[in-house]
């Protein structure tokens, strides 16, 4: 039977369209579901413990164990040492008693701190007016000394900023305050003396 043109173009249209059918259907790969949603696909399996993956990252290569003292021109010992003198200097300083002498009051600090300020703080010691009021008062003070901060150093001196408490007992009943200093070591090697020591906010920087 002779077919027309329209008949022809559509019969056409419809082997094309179970061709590209039978096509995908031997294409397909056997056993596959095209049309399962994603969530239904199975899920890659967790790492096991000490897998690669599960590892740690490691860190940066030369970012621990460093030692920053090679860089400063004092040991770890020196500094330690310096920090030392510092404390022990300012604690002295804020520790005396009405009693004592101004050569008693620095004689605890020989061999700490420089002959300069040795003289220096004996003439502030004796002073007439703070020696008058230290005995009618009866005063006592006691120190304490922590270190809070390196302010500066160079080859040969170090500059701590150090918080001193003081303890004053006396006849006008007991107080206790807490200041900073400024206090600066000089020496070399395992010798370290103070020779300045002076209210933070003053300079010493």
């Amino acid at each position: 039977m002779d077919l027309s043109a329209g008949q022809q173009k559509a019969l056409f249209a419809v082997v094309v369209v179970v061709l590209a059918g039978l096509g995908v259907l031997l294409l397909a790969p056997h056993g596959s579901h095209p049309h399962a949603s994603p969530s239904a696909r199975p899920s890659a399996p967790a790492a096991a413990a000490g897998s690669p993956s599960a590892a740690a990252v490691p860190s940066p290569a030369g970012s621990t164990n460093v030692n920053i003292y090679q860089w400063l021109p004092f040991t770890q010992p020196e500094l330690g040492q310096a920090a030392a003198v510092a404390t022990e200097v300012t604690t002295d300083y804020n520790t005396f008693t009405y009693t004592e002498s101004a050569a008693s009051y620095v004689a605890r600090m020989n061999g700490l701190i420089t002959s300069q300020l040795s003289q220096t703080l004996k003439n502030g010691y004796a002073t007439v007016g703070v020696a008058q009021t230290r005995t009618s008062q009866k005063q006592v003070s006691s120190g304490t000394a922590t270190i809070d901060s390196i302010r500066t150093f160079g080859s040969s001196s170090i500059t701590f900023v150090v918080t001193a408490t003081q303890k004053l007992t006396g006849t006008q009943g007991s107080t206790t305050s807490s200041m900073q200093y400024a206090v600066t070591v000089t020496g070399q090697g395992g010798t370290w003396q103070v020779y300045d020591i002076e209210p933070a906010t003053a300079g010493n920087y």
